[in-house]
């Protein structure tokens, strides 16, 4: 049995949002970022969000209503400035001509898991 720290999500949201973030990635061109830290963190608060809320809400943002939030869509993962202009505030998902992006997009469930396991 996994014993998940209270920032984590479940291994099956996990799961979930680790393969939609690889899936977004490749088909929007854009990429992790370099510090695939920050990708661990990011995919681990849409994971727990979508736990705790019933939708992958961005985990980068202060929220007074999250449930609110979650019902008018505009920061449910991909949020409506990245569909829009490919804009990621959490830098989840990075043009290749961003200095921060990395060559990656992929990351596995483990590497998370590792990464998220500090906090």
């Amino acid at each position: 049995m996994t014993i998940n720290q209270p920032n984590q999500g479940s291994d099956k949201s996990l799961e979930i949002m680790r393969n939609f973030s690889q899936s977004y990635a490749k088909r929007t061109g854009t990429y992790f970022c370099q510090d695939l830290g920050v990708t661990s963190v990011v995919i681990e608060g849409l994971a727990k969000h979508k736990d705790d809320l019933g939708a992958p809400l961005c985990p980068c943002r202060h929220y007074e209503d999250k449930e609110a939030e979650v019902k008018a869509t505009y920061w449910n993962c991909p949020c409506v400035p990245m569909q829009e202009r490919q804009e990621c505030h959490c830098m989840l998902f990075l043009k290749p001509d961003n200095p921060f992006a990395g060559d990656q997009q992929e990351i596995s469930f483990e590497q998370i898991r590792s990464e998220t396991n500090e906090y």
